[in-house]
């Protein structure tokens, strides 16, 4: 191995936790970040995961990559909608929305290509404009026909633009809300992340490299990574939540980007520094669409939201008090609460626009 592969993989730590996933200099007063973080997180008595009993699906994509989809039937006629999760997590980290539209909404769950339960892609199809590709396929497959509404966290609502710019035209008549989650439409090289100027450019700078430099040293990333222990849920507590979250909460978010290869953090990380989706924004103001931040969120800050309600004609803006990154589980009862608001709107405006079909007729 080069001698400069260990430096790389320092400046790795840091590029990567820049977009989510690992802390920079984390590894530095580690014990005494442990005895800090064992006195201020508490455990809660009231946490609980959902469980549901679903539909499972395994869909093959147009590439011959394998996608792990989960289907909760809903009334009859339901609104579709369909949960798009973030960088390095899974369809689990909206398993609270998941469960608050039981019942209301045909829930449809997957996995993003390489992450969760869904197959390994090949490195030149990790990308956000090949995830919209994939979420415009299962609409194919599973919601061919009839209303649609989306949750996007993170880089699912860069999906779900994505979508928006390869087939507008299911905007125009299908897609009836949108509810994006602590994302943006571009412009994650201007995130500071609680980092000085200088550093800040820095870790841009060096994220592509740092992202070639982990996809050829899986294995010895891989290895440091595990033995760091706690490490990774220190870090992502920090930069994954705006308050003290709980030990079960923090664990829960842990596990799923430790579960994530460092291959995989490092070939989607180019993808989200270039995307860029400002122009597709006016092609959303069709929709009912509600956009939420944490004014904690140090990953995706208020501003990316400000700068995307604002491109949406129409659209709400929502900013929760100490949320962050992953504010749709820190607070998902206010989220769920916004969610809801948002589903009743779209049947409110499905069914004027059944009423106004039937005078129509009758006129005819």
């Amino acid at each position: 191995m080069s001698p400069n592969v260990p430096g790389a993989l320092k400046i790795a730590g840091g590029s990567l936790l820049a977009v989510g996933t690992v802390a920079a200099g984390a590894a530095i007063g580690l014990a005494v970040q442990r005895r800090i973080v064992a006195r201020h997180m508490q455990q809660d008595e009231h946490w609980f995961i959902p469980t549901f009993t679903p539909e499972v699906h395994e869909f093959t994509t147009n590439d011959g990559t394998n996608l792990h989809v989960e289907i909760d039937t809903g009334a009859k006629n339901a609104i579709t909608v369909f949960l798009c999760h973030g960088y390095a997590l899974s369809s689990e980290s909206l398993i609270f929305q998941r469960a608050a539209l039981q019942g209301k909404a045909r829930v449809i769950s997957y996995d993003q290509r390489s992450h969760g339960k869904s197959g390994r892609s090949r490195e030149e199809f990790d990308t956000v404009d090949q995830l919209g590709e994939d979420l415009g396929q299962l609409i194919d497959a599973y919601a061919p026909s009839g209303p649609l509404m989306f949750i996007g966290h993170s880089m699912g609502g860069m999906t779900v633009m994505a979508l928006a710019e390869q087939r507008p035209e299911l905007f125009s008549n299908r897609v009836q809300g949108i509810v994006f989650v602590a994302t943006t439409a571009g412009g994650l090289t201007e995130v500071t992340f609680g980092m000085p100027t200088v550093m800040r450019s820095l870790v841009h700078r060096a994220a592509p490299l740092v992202a070639s430099v982990l996809a050829r040293t899986k294995g010895i990333v891989e290895v440091s990574r595990r033995a760091g222990g706690d490490l990774s849920e220190i870090v992502f507590r920090s930069y994954s939540f705006g308050s003290n979250p709980s030990q079960e909460a923090s664990a829960f978010v842990a596990e799923m980007i430790d579960n994530t290869p460092i291959d995989v953090l490092a070939e989607f990380l180019p993808a989200l520094q270039e995307h860029d989706k400002y122009e597709v924004l006016p092609t959303l103001a069709q929709c009912e669409v509600t956009v939420i931040v944490g004014d904690a969120d140090r990953l995706t800050p208020v501003v990316f939201s400000e700068r995307l309600a604002a491109g949406i004609k129409g659209s709400t803006l929502a900013v929760i008090h100490d949320g962050g990154h992953m504010v749709g589980i820190e607070h998902h009862d206010e989220v769920n609460e916004l969610v809801l608001e948002l589903f009743d709107r779209v049947e409110t405006r499905l069914a004027l626009a059944q009423i106004a079909g039937t005078h129509n007729e009758v006129a005819n």
